[in-house]
């Protein structure tokens, strides 16, 4: 009996043995044709941004194509769903950041997906603040002045943000907890469609991150009222921050990271850590970003693990402050 145990456990050794060299022998040719890196929002917003970016770069690293799928709908909620049932192959990956990954799950009485066990995270790439911005013939400088503004006209004053679930949308209804202004939140579908309204003068004021806004600030045609961060946006030193502004803690940073489905090996994992890290940290993409009003960033997939688990945390514990939930 004893030998039977010892020789089954030698047979089970060799077994393991010989799938972690197939595996690792997987990962050595991998990628041999066109990988997919979904975006769950629509063309021209802060994710799809950077997206286009990464998958640019990686293109070049991993010696195969990555093109961009925008899979669009609820918030994020629709593409989130359809990518974590894609096979766990690596060659279909997902740009992550905070308002899929931490904030859906908890706002989302039906987003059916658990962050810390429906994906396998791969590395992060850069965090962006929310800025709040404004049409230039909006008469307010300052938060302060928001603030006053808001609460003259009562419910009838708009505040635009990208999608329900976003990071925009989230800040928000903080803005309006922290600030006690009765505004109504206008989300809109994508980022672009928020600019153009923004620019339009449909809605005076917006919380958004900066990548889609840039061009406009330059141009004149948005003007920054405050980044929603712990210092100043390189790019645009004449903006205050929110702290400085009068609303000390009021921070609002967003992180976005490379992810694939739940059971991707972890050579593969490994393999597209390493070529990420190798594209965050050359000069031309930390540039880009910073360009883009973000920082970058790199880490491990465990690194990654423990700040998603650490953001949904601190916005799940802010949606349940706010009793906020959408069917």
């Amino acid at each position: 009996m004893k030998k039977r145990h010892v020789m089954a456990a030698a047979l089970l050794a060799a077994m393991l043995t010989a799938f972690g060299a197939a595996q690792s022998a997987f990962a050595q040719d991998y990628p041999t044709r066109t990988v997919t890196l979904v975006v769950p929002y629509p063309p021209g917003g802060g994710v799809d941004v950077l997206a286009r970016v990464v998958a640019d770069k990686l293109s070049g690293i991993l010696g195969q194509q990555v093109i961009v799928d925008n899979r669009v709908g609820g918030s994020g909620i629709v593409g989130t769903r359809a990518f974590i049932r894609t096979a766990p192959d690596g060659y279909t990956l997902f740009l992550g950041h905070t308002g899929s990954i931490s904030i859906n799950p908890s706002l989302y009485a039906n987003a059916n997906f658990d962050p810390r066990k429906d994906f396998a995270p791969i590395g992060l790439i850069a965090s962006m603040p929310v800025a709040l911005l404004a049409h230039p013939s909006f008469p307010g400088k300052t938060i302060a002045d928001v603030v006053a503004i808001a609460k003259k006209e009562g419910g009838k004053f708009n505040i635009g943000t990208s999608a329900i679930g976003t990071g925009g949308y989230l800040t928000a209804e903080l803005f309006k907890s922290v600030t006690g202004v009765q505004a109504q939140i206008i989300p809109y579908k994508g980022t672009a469609q928020l600019m153009n309204d923004l620019v339009g003068g449909h809605v005076p004021v917006a919380f958004g991150v900066l990548p889609p806004a840039l061009g406009n600030l330059s141009a004149g045609t948005l003007r920054g009222i405050a980044m929603l961060d712990q210092r100043r946006f390189s790019g645009l030193p004449n903006v205050p921050t929110a702290h400085e502004s009068g609303l000390p803690g009021f921070d609002s940073v967003l992180h976005y990271g490379l992810l694939a489905p739940p059971g991707t090996p972890k050579p593969i994992i490994d393999k597209l850590n390493t070529a990420l890290r190798a594209l965050v940290n050359t000069d031309e993409i930390k540039k880009r970003i910073n360009n883009e009003g973000g920082d970058p960033l790199t880490s491990t997939p465990e690194e990654y693990a423990a700040d998603i688990d650490q953001e949904e945390r601190k916005w799940g514990a802010l949606i349940k402050k706010l009793n906020l939930k959408v069917e």
